[in-house]
């Protein structure tokens, strides 16, 4: 929750620090180039998944989830004290894309650490229900920060968030990053690690040797590309409806922007509560349904529902719409963490879930905003809905194609695989009891 807040309130708290930055040109510039740092985070998440997967599968996933949390309390410090253009320049400016660079390494290993932690730590029968408590987290830090949001706007004036209202998130971020640290300096590994440790010898011997390497993942190379494609289009929709759309809300539909941040914090409440009861329906169903609910939703209704919001005039017409597309997003959210961790075998589960996961929301994610204002600025702005509808279609036809991963033994694959380095199952294969 921590993690995420911290990652999520650079986007939220953009509008009233873009211009202590870049104070040159109109509002939609002074943003742009805000998100356009925003966006080099998610260039550095491939690294971050490569350098923390790797120590997530050879040193634990309570190793590696210590370490992000200690990049993120270091990035939130740099924005908190960032001087703004006035004082120095652009200097200002490098400080805030050095702390984005340190959270893209933290978010990059962040994610598929705690997929893979909530996945192996679930009962069989129980991993969706489990790992969707990812996204519940995920969401809840993102709420945790648009309510602040709230609260600062009406307790402070407009010229004083502007001025230094918006470093408060980032002081309060450094000091929850600091009491997480402590937590997870305390838990406990996964039984499915130390198993798959126990079997190789930890990191000693031959096997034990290529776990978390590049080698080791290029072996199950199918996977990789399977997780890049079926993250297309669910990353791509997840930021459109949830840092792009208080911006579009305040921007295009003309809401007032405490009435856009009230949208966002409503609806994400709601979609917040979902999780879990999509994560419990897949343990009973399977993944793929709600895979494929998602990807129809996301092809066919996200341009009639971004069409529709531009002419929502008040709050509950907006909040209907936002709310429809995060059901729709839910299909996506809920179990791609677990969809993602039950592809790989042990030694290579945290980097095989962090790489390929950071290396699409790199190309798709952290570019829809950045790229929806681009087409703003150009006077196209209404392609940009079809251009989250076409990722969704690319992701359908992977979902559709795919095998389900409900049913798949984690214990037995990772001791065959680490094991003999054979019997690796088929993407989404059952291992038999």
């Amino acid at each position: 929750m921590v993690e995420w807040f911290d990652w999520f309130v650079y986007s939220s708290f953009a509008v009233y620090f873009a211009g202590s930055f870049f104070p040159e040109g109109n509002t939609t510039a002074q943003l742009f180039n805000t998100m356009a740092i925003f966006a080099v985070g998610f260039i550095m998440r491939p690294i971050g998944g490569w350098l923390l997967g790797r120590i997530g599968d050879r040193r634990g996933r309570k190793a590696a989830l210590t370490l992000t949390v200690t990049l993120m309390s270091a990035s939130a410090i740099l924005i908190a004290l960032a001087p703004t253009y006035a004082v120095a320049g652009y200097g200002g400016v490098a400080v805030l894309l050095i702390a984005r660079l340190l959270q893209g390494l933290s978010v990059g290993g962040e994610y598929a650490a705690s997929a893979t932690y909530l996945t192996e730590a679930s009962a069989e029968g129980k991993r969706g229900f489990a790992s969707s408590f990812q996204y519940v987290s995920m969401t809840a830090g993102q709420l945790i920060g648009l309510a602040l949001q709230i609260v600062l706007q009406n307790t402070l004036s407009d010229e004083a968030l502007h001025g230094w209202g918006w470093r408060i998130p980032f002081i309060i971020g450094a000091l929850g990053a600091a009491v997480v640290f402590y937590l997870r300096r305390n838990m406990l590994e996964t039984e499915v690690f130390n198993e798959a440790g126990e079997t190789v010898g930890g990191d000693a011997g031959h096997d034990g040797a290529g776990r978390g390497t590049l080698k080791a993942l290029w072996q199950h190379k199918r996977e990789a590309f399977l997780v890049i494609a079926l993250t297309m289009g669910g990353t791509v929709a997840y930021y459109t409806y949830t840092t792009y759309l208080t911006k579009y809300l305040s921007g295009t539909a003309g809401l007032p922007k405490q009435t856009a941040t009230l949208v966002s914090f409503c609806a994400l409440f709601v979609f917040m509560c979902l999780q879990p009861l999509a994560g419990a329906l897949s343990d009973r169903i399977g993944r793929r349904p709600l895979l494929i609910t998602f990807a129809v939703g996301g092809t066919l209704l996200t341009v009639p529902i971004m069409s529709l919001l531009k002419y929502a005039g008040s709050f509950w017409p907006a909040f209907g719409l936002a709310l429809l597309a995060l059901v729709i997003v839910t299909g996506y959210t809920s179990i791609n963490a677990c969809v993602k961790a039950e592809l790989f075998p042990t030694g290579i589960r945290s980097l095989g879930v962090a790489l390929p996961y950071a290396i699409a929301n790199a190309l798709f994610g952290g570019t829809a905003e950045p790229l929806a204002l681009r087409l703003k600025q150009s006077g196209i702005e209404s392609a940009f809905p079809w251009y989250v509808a076409g990722c969704a279609a690319v992701s359908l036809i992977v979902y559709l194609t795919m095998r389900e991963t409900r049913t798949i033994d984690l214990h037995r694959v990772g001791r065959q695989d680490e094991h003999t380095g054979a019997g690796r199952t088929r993407v989404g294969e059952p291992v038999a009891d």
